[in-house]
């Protein structure tokens, strides 16, 4: 099973599209047809940019996440992970 190493480069996978929304987002995998809702807006946030973070880790840093919460968030892009909402990139 796929786990999300926090110090490793993530993104989205390019068959997903983000549609905020007021409760956080909806994330729609047009290849799997699956439909995820985030309901954190700074997990919104880390999701929207990990494309541009070195890792997955600095991205939620940025996001304003604290040091105690990340493996929170960490248990939750592997869950977007494991759907196939957010891929590993190579550095």
């Amino acid at each position: 099973m796929t786990t999300v190493d926090l110090d490793r480069s993530w993104e989205l996978h390019p068959q997903v599209s983000v549609r905020p929304e007021p409760f956080g987002a909806l994330l729609y995998h047009f290849g799997t047809r699956k439909l995820t809702f985030l309901k954190d807006g700074r997990l919104l946030a880390v999701v929207q940019s990990l494309a541009d973070a070195p890792t997955a880790r600095l991205a939620c840093l940025a996001a304003g996440v604290r040091e105690d919460e990340l493996s929170a968030y960490g248990r939750a892009l592997t869950a977007l992970a494991r759907s196939s909402m957010v891929v590993g990139r190579n550095p």
